[in-house]
């Protein structure tokens, strides 16, 4: 299925009337008309096709009638599929996802995919960027066959949300590859003051036909692995930003993910805290 979704994106993304047509897609309008679609019952129909042509096990999820595809699509796992290792020391992948590595240099710049950005352009907030210069950035890209709830990697006091508005790209690697993706597409982020590794950041990154976000909670005392929110119809990005000096990642995930994305599941060890 990545195959065929990769030959469309390069059909998009290097042809004369692909950009014509990204013009299009990519408004955020386009995602809101999809989205009431994808709301509405008759969008059930799709349900079946999606779950063939994705190869998606739904032995993993409860057993439910779905009234909408986005009801589908935003569907829980069966919690004893993701358990959540709730040891301190242990830093947890905050969802499902394609897992990759990206340093957060002196000057507050980062690479994804050869497009160079800054952390102040991807949240609007220079003080707040600044405080990440010297630190990680794990970049989680969920695809449309991925449990697409996202959860908080640590217990802690978490902010309100902010929202900047954006229009909306796939994320997948061949498009951001070719633009600047994740400064274009709309996201919200939230911080996180957790028990154990300091100030985290997190961002959702909408993606095409994601026509929403929903962050569940505002200002709020949370505990790890409580869900956080999730995506509905499309594929979606997490980011979860590190200050220095605050984790390791396990050394296996460490230099895999550094040169490719890694598979990983929410809830699972990925590192180990290294501020006590």
């Amino acid at each position: 299925m990545e195959d065929r979704q990769t030959k469309l994106v390069i059909k998009l993304y290097d042809s004369t009337a692909g950009r014509l047509l990204l013009k299009i897609i990519t408004r955020p309008w386009f995602s809101k008309l999809a989205g009431r679609i994808l709301d509405s019952s008759v969008s059930r129909l799709a349900i079946g096709k999606f779950i063939t042509r994705n190869n998606i096990d739904m032995n993993e999820y409860p057993e439910t009638e779905y009234i909408s595809f986005n009801d589908f699509f935003t569907r829980k796992i069966k919690s004893s599929l993701r358990p959540v290792n709730m040891d301190w020391k242990a830093l947890i992948a905050p969802c499902d996802g394609r897992l990759s590595i990206s340093p957060i240099t002196g000057s507050g710049r980062f690479d994804i995919k050869g497009h160079e950005y800054t952390l102040e352009e991807l949240i609007h907030d220079k003080d707040l960027a600044r405080e990440y210069i010297g630190g990680s950035m794990l970049i989680f890209r969920l695809t449309v066959s991925d449990y697409h709830r996202y959860h908080y990697p640590d217990s802690g006091i978490k902010s309100g949300n902010t929202h900047i508005p954006g229009v909306l790209h796939t994320v997948n690697p061949v498009a951001a590859g070719r633009r600047r993706i994740y400064c274009e597409n709309s996201r919200e982020y939230f911080t996180l003051q957790s028990d154990n590794f300091g100030k985290m950041l997190m961002i959702q990154v909408g993606a095409l036909l994601v026509g929403r976000i929903f962050n569940k909670h505002k200002d709020s005392v949370v505990v790890r692995g409580l869900e956080a929110g999730w995506f509905e119809y499309g594929g979606s990005t997490v980011i979860l930003c590190l200050k220095p000096g605050v984790a390791r990642l396990n050394d296996d995930i460490s230099v895999a993910a550094a040169q490719h994305e890694v598979p990983v599941k929410m809830g699972e060890p990925i590192g180990i805290c290294t501020l006590r």
